[in-house]
């Protein structure tokens, strides 16, 4: 069971370096739009999100706060994310673009900082 939880811990990292990377690499290029590596990483972070919280409730060590703020900000996430790729938008507005980095930040803020 150890190495289930790892796996899925390992997968939610990867599911977060799509997305923070994706949003990095349009940033950098000054091109502000969302690919579908992203979307992907959105979507594997709220699949395994969701299987690892309820491992933790199963253990009975559950942070339920924290995890439903974050799975709010992994929702928002995925709908900031999946309405461009969609809908094959070339580009998304810069404050659209900025808000979802910042909810990338927060997110990972959450994750760590929040005990």
């Amino acid at each position: 069971m150890e190495f289930v939880h790892l796996l899925l811990r390992y997968l939610h990292l990867l599911g977060f370096a799509a997305i923070f990377g994706g949003w990095l690499v349009s940033l950098l290029k000054r091109k502000f739009d969302f690919n579908a590596a992203m979307l992907y990483g959105a979507a594997a972070q709220l699949a395994t999100g969701i299987v690892l919280y309820g491992l933790a409730s199963a253990d009975g060590d559950a942070n339920h706060a924290k995890l439903g703020v974050k799975f709010l900000f992994a929702l928002l996430l995925a709908v900031m994310i999946a309405i461009p790729v969609w809908k094959k938008r070339e580009k998304v507005a810069a404050g659209h673009f900025y808000a979802t980095g910042a909810l990338i930040a927060a997110t990972a803020a959450v994750a760590v900082f929040w005990q």
